[in-house]
Formats: C-alpha cells, structure tokens, sequence
C-alpha cells in the first residue's frame, strides 16, 4: 500500500485544491493531507480567512482524501514521513528544493499548480472588489438590471 502526504493551508478551497489532491488519489492508495492550524500560518505570517477547524472538515471530507492531520510546525515533516511510513511527500512546484531533505525518508515530488488560480490571488480580487465604492456597485447593479429588463 503506497501513502502520499501533502501540507497546505486550504484557505478558500478552490479547484487548485481539488486537482492537487485527485493527483495525490493517482499516485497512492492513502493520501494524507496536513492543513495548517491557525497559529502556525500566524507564524509563518499567513492570514487565513477560514478558521483551522473548518478547513480540515473541507479537506477531510474530499473523496481523494483518506486522513487529515494538523500541521503545526515547519518541523514536523520528518516525523510525519516516518511515523505514517510516507512512501510519497508531494507539494506543489512553488517549493522546489525546500524538502529535499526528505529525500532520505521517502520520495519527494513537486507537482505542478493549476494554471491561474491561487488564493493569494482570490484574496487579492476580493479585496480589489471590496474597495469598490458602494454606491459604484449600486449603480452597476442598476445598469445591469435595466440592460435584463431591455432583453427581455
């Protein structure tokens, strides 16, 4: 039985997320996902807008997922490769070379990302479309709906 893991944060869970993980289903029989607890992105300086606890029921409840565990620390990884008898640690391509060193343990893949989309980048669209005035938006809607009305 062949078991992969992987780590992520899995904020604004997206079809990025999905692919990563149906991948994961492809190369091994268990695929185990460590998201990061809440205190661990506040170290690594990360802003999560779903908390910990509602980002592993997400993740957990991913047909291609067979067990989520927390990742609290960068340092964790190595034990998680031994103690779970990790056959496969995969990330995305985005950290080539940062966990080589568990190449002593365990196979080491970086995969490639869904091409655009990230959720630096859906955080990033919705702050650009939350700076929009309000009364903008109002006004856009208005326009739309007039435009319906004329279709119709």
């Amino acid at each position: 039985m062949t078991k992969i893991i992987t780590y992520g944060t899995f904020d604004m869970f997206h079809v990025g997320h999905l692919n990563l993980l149906e991948r994961l289903s492809g190369m091994a029989d268990e695929v185990i996902v460590g998201v990061s607890t809440d205190e661990f992105n506040a170290e690594k300086g990360k802003k999560v807008l779903i908390p910990f606890e509602q980002r592993a029921k997400i993740v957990k409840n991913i047909k291609f997922v067979n067990q989520v565990i927390p990742e609290e620390s960068w340092g964790q990884k190595k034990d998680d490769v031994l103690n779970y008898g990790i056959d496969i640690f995969a990330i995305g391509e985005d950290w080539v070379g940062k966990f080589d060193f568990l190449k002593e343990f365990c196979e080491v893949k970086y995969l490639p990302r869904t091409q655009d989309i990230s959720t630096t980048e859906l955080k990033r669209s919705l702050k650009n479309f939350l700076s929009i005035p309000q009364q903008d938006l109002v006004k856009a809607f208005e326009v739309l709906d007039l435009l319906r009305r004329d279709l119709e």
